[in-house]
């Protein structure tokens, strides 16, 4: 006959049962599993409190990674367009995997992602390295849709549309996101000697790309920053900083114009575009020229990425460098965003590594390099801005299920 448990071995029992039971329904919500189509079943952290940071991480290279897209998609812009120009090295600029630190980078799964964004928009707003970021997009996504279409409507530059999913996906052209436009010399204004006019900025008015968009996207995507520089506007035809219809006097240097200009467009957006609008501010794209400013005989004829303990070096502000802003402008636009609805998509960090992705000397015309000097600002595509339409993807989906 056996023997009947004790009541102190019946406690043993208990105890961890209930430690179990315990862990696993305080742990367990932090996850969900989900499924798209075409892709394996994984863990997303859906609490903007899970410990996941996409930012952080390091590179791997992977030789059986391949690109989602070639040099025949449409939406192509040609300078960018790396495998058609020729560029060496593309297979192994595109075997590099970001790796975050604490949680998995998924691919996007285009068919997936559009059928989430089902019968909604997603907008860019900003400079080139924007149009840069919405052509690796549109690529991206036209997987997932063969039929896509060019679309341009609604002051937008370019763009497109997914007709199997009721989807637009386009790019609003705003440099500095303020509305600035060109002045002759006006004798009213002093300190003009040698001016040949001014580029009126006007730092409380959106620029009218995008100054009526607000009803129509579910999704924005900031930026603005690589024009705010002596060589796009010299002291010959600088930048003249308005608010309210009147020059702000004192009148304001090249940074301070640019804080209050980024102070004043994060004030539009909170108090104009609905709070359900889900919003982004890229922040800044890292240049990688070395040995001169673009036009200073710059070059990235690199092979590799950058390693670790090289990127203070070449980025970190106090080391006078040439791509010095990408962090000094960062430090501006994330203490004006604290406390407000839009997230920074800080992609700057992941990007530093990357001196061996950009352009270069293959731009696709004969004497583009001899008039305009090597492109080591936008990036090729395919190339790094694909694992950025990753890190978007997988953070819209993160803010449309807790939303």
């Amino acid at each position: 006959m056996a023997s009947k448990p004790t009541p102190k071995l019946i406690a043993w029992l208990i105890i961890p049962s209930c430690l179990l039971i315990f862990f696993y329904s305080t742990l367990l919500p932090l996850y969900t599993t989900t499924r798209t189509p075409g892709s394996p079943t994984s863990k997303i952290p859906l609490l903007p409190s899970a410990p996941c940071d996409l930012f952080k991480g390091h590179w791997d290279f992977d030789p059986n990674r391949k690109p989602m897209c070639d040099s025949t998609c449409p939406f192509h812009r040609n300078a960018w367009n790396c495998i058609r120009n020729q560029r060496e090295n593309m297979d192994r600029i595109n075997s590099w995997k970001w790796v975050p630190e604490r949680c998995d980078l998924n691919r996007v799964d285009p068919g997936g992602f559009l059928s989430l964004m089902r019968d909604k928009n997603i907008g860019f707003v900003g400079d080139s390295l924007n149009e840069n970021f919405l052509v690796s997009f549109l690529c991206v996504l036209r997987v997932g849709d063969g039929g896509a279409k060019k679309w341009k409507r609604k002051g937008a530059w370019r763009g497109a549309y997914f007709p199997k999913f009721n989807v637009t996906v386009a790019y609003h052209r705003a440099v500095l996101l303020a509305k600035y436009e060109w002045q002759t010399k006006q004798p009213k204004l002093s300190g003009q000697d040698g001016v040949k006019g001014i580029y009126r900025v006007d730092v409380d008015i959106p620029a009218p790309d995008w100054a009526n968009i607000d009803d129509f996207y579910d999704v924005l995507i900031f930026n603005t920053g690589h024009w705010w520089g002596y060589d796009k506007f010299p002291k010959e035809s600088p930048l003249v900083f308005y608010k309210g219809g009147q020059p702000i006097h004192p009148s304001l240097e090249m940074m301070d114009g640019f804080k209050v200009v980024v102070e004043n467009m994060v004030a539009h957006i909170e108090k104009v575009f609905p709070q359900k609008v889900l919003k982004f501010w890229r922040l800044q794209s890292p240049r990688h020229f070395h040995s001169g400013d673009w036009n200073q005989n710059g070059s990235c004829l690199f092979d590799e990425p950058l390693e670790e303990f090289q990127l203070d070096l070449w980025f970190d502000p106090s080391n006078n460098g040439v791509n010095k802003e990408a962090r000094k402008l960062n430090h501006l636009i994330e203490e004006t965003l604290k406390g407000t609805s839009i997230r920074p998509l800080d992609l700057t960090h992941l990007s530093e590594f990357r001196a061996d992705a950009h352009p270069a000397i293959w731009l696709g015309k004969k004497d583009a390099v001899s008039v305009w000097g090597q492109d080591c600002m936008h990036w090729c595509l395919p190339g790094v801005p694909d694992t950025w339409v990753d890190i978007l993807t997988q953070l819209i989906g993160y803010n449309l299920e807790t939303g």
